[in-house]
C-alpha cells in the first residue's frame, strides 16, 4: 500500500477501540448510505483505498484526525455531526416525526388537518434536509392524503371483476410525490421498520396506478410468510414466552386474513350480496374463535368496519332489517373500542392468547370512533356506495342509529 495512503488510517487493536470511534465507523456508514455512495466514491474523494473505508466503517481503524474535516464536508455534516453529537437534533427530529405521524393518524379516513400536516412535514425537512426519518413521515402523510382528499376508485371490468381506476389515480399529485420519496428511500434504507413501511404503503401505490410489475419485484423481494418478524420471534423464545409469542403471531395472522376476505369480497363482483354478507359475518365468528368472551381488543375498530360494510350488502340482498341489526353492531364494536381507551386490562381473556398484550396505546388515537361511524360509512370504497346510503337514510332507522352513535 502506498505511503500516502497508509499515513491515513490508523490500526487499533480491540483492547484500544472506544465507543467514540465505533460510533464514528458506523457514522460514516450511515452518512455514506443516505446519500447513495459507494465505498470506492468516498475513497477515491478523500485518496484513501476502499479497503480502507471499509476499515472503518468496521471499526478495525479510524482516519487520522487530520483527515475528519474533509470527511465531514463531504457528507455536508459538522465535526461535531460525524461524531455523532447531535442528540439534541436527533431529539427534534423525533418529536417532529412523532407529531406528523400523530397528525396523520388523526386524519385517517377523513381530512381533519392534511393540510397542516403535510405543512409541518415540509417545514420539517426544510429544517433537516434528506433525513430518512422525516422524508418517511412526509411520504405516509401523502399516502394518506391521496385517500382522504380525493379517495381510492374502482370500475368494473368485462368480467365482473373490481378493477383500480388507475387512469384516474395517477393524476393524484400527492401519490406521485410519495411515490418518488419512497423510490428514494428504500435507495438507502437497508432493513428495519422504516423499509418496511416503505415498501408496504410503495407496493400499494404502485398498485393504485397500475404499476403492476414494480409491486411484483416488491412482492418477490420480500420473505415468505414463515420467515417474516412474527412467525420468526416465536423462535427466539421457551415456554411461556414463546407461547406469548405465538399467540402474537396468530392474533397478527387473523387480522391480516380478515383484511385480506374483504379485498376479495370487495375484488370479487361475481360474489352476490348475500354470500359477501355471510362471508363477512364468517370474518367475525373467525376472531370469536380465538377471542373469548368476545374480547376483541384494538380488533374491535376493524369488526366495527367489517359490520358496515356487511350493512352494505345486507341492503343490495334485500334485507333491510338485518342491515340495521350489522349497523348496531357496528356500533356496539365501535363503543366497546372507545370504552378500551379507559380501561386497565392489559391482557387478552383468550386461553390461546391470555399472555398476549391488548395495545391500548394503539386504541386511544380512535377517540369517539362512534360518533364518526355515520361519516365512515362503510369504510371501503364500494360500487354504488353513495345511491346507497342515501336509500338508507331514507329510512327511519338511519336517523336513530346516528343519533345513538354521535351521543
Amino acid at each position: 500500500m502506498p505511503s500516502h495512503v497508509y499515513n491515513k488510517i490508523t490500526p487499533v487493536n480491540k483492547k484500544q477501540r472506544s465507543p467514540t470511534m465505533i460510533k464514528l465507523g458506523e457514522r460514516i456508514k450511515e452518512l455514506r448510505l443516505r446519500d447513495g455512495r459507494t465505498q470506492d466514491a468516498l475513497a477515491s474523494a478523500l485518496g484513501v483505498t476502499a479497503q480502507a473505508v471499509s476499515r472503518w466503517e468496521k471499526a478495525i481503524c479510524y482516519p487520522d484526525m487530520e483527515m475528519l474535516p474533509s470527511i465531514a464536508n463531504y457528507f455536508g455534516v459538522s465535526i461535531d455531526e460525524l461524531f455523532g453529537y447531535d442528540n439534541d437534533r436527533s431529539k427534534k427530529v423525533e418529536m417532529l416525526a412523532a407529531r406528523i405521524n400523530d397528525m396523520n393518524r388523526q386524519n385517517n379516513g377523513k381530512d381533519v388537518s392534511m393540510d397542516s400536516c403535510l405543512s409541518l412535514a415540509r417545514e420539517a425537512l426544510i429544517e433537516f434536509p434528506g433525513n430518512e426519518t422525516l422524508t418517511m413521515a412526509l411520504a405516509s402523510a401523502l399516502y394518506n392524503a391521496g385517500y382522504v382528499r380525493r379517495g381510492e376508485h374502482h370500475i368494473v371490468d368485462a368480467d365482473g371483476y373490481s378493477i383500480y381506476d388507475t387512469e384516474r389515480h395517477k393524476r393524484y399529485p400527492e401519490w406521485q410525490e410519495a411515490i418518488k420519496l419512497y423510490e428514494k428511500l428504500l435507495q438507502t434504507i437497508q432493513d428495519g421498520k422504516l423499509r418496511q413501511k416503505a415498501v408496504t404503503e410503495l407496493s400499494q401505490l404502485y398498485k393504485n396506478i397500475g404499476e403492476h410489475e414494480k409491486a411484483m419485484r416488491l412482492a418477490e423481494s420480500a420473505p415468505d410468510l414463515t420467515a417474516s418478524k412474527p412467525f420468526l420471534r416465536i423462535n427466539a423464545f421457551d415456554g411461556k414466552s414463546a407461547v406469548a409469542a405465538g399467540g402474537e403471531a396468530l392474533l397478527e395472522t387473523v387480522q391480516k386474513s380478515a383484511e385480506l376476505m374483504v379485498q376479495i369480497i370487495l375484488a370479487d363482483g361475481t360474489i352476490q350480496p348475500q354470500a359477501a354478507a355471510e362471508q363477512l359475518q364468517h370474518i367475525e365468528d373467525i376472531f370469536t374463535l380465538i377471542c373469548s368472551e368476545q374480547c376483541y381488543g384494538i380488533n374491535l375498530g376493524l369488526l366495527s368496519c367489517i359490520q358496515m360494510l356487511r350493512s352494505y350488502y345486507l341492503w343490495l340482498a334485500d334485507q333491510k332489517g338485518e342491515a340495521f341489526f350489522a349497523l348496531d353492531k357496528a356500533l356496539s364494536h365501535a363503543g366497546q373500542l372507545d370504552e378500551l381507551r379507559g380501561s386497565t386490562e392489559e391482557y387478552y381473556i383468550s386461553p390461546l392468547l391470555h399472555y398476549v398484550r391488548i395495545n391500548i396505546g394503539e386504541a386511544s388515537a380512535d377517540c369517539e370512533f362512534s360518533a364518526e361511524l355515520p361519516d365512515l360509512w362503510p369504510w371501503w370504497d364500494v360500487p354504488n356506495q353513495e345511491a346507497v346510503k342515501r336509500q338508507m337514510q331514507d329510512d327511519s332507522r338511519w336517523a336513530d342509529w346516528e343519533r345513538r352513535a354521535r351521543g
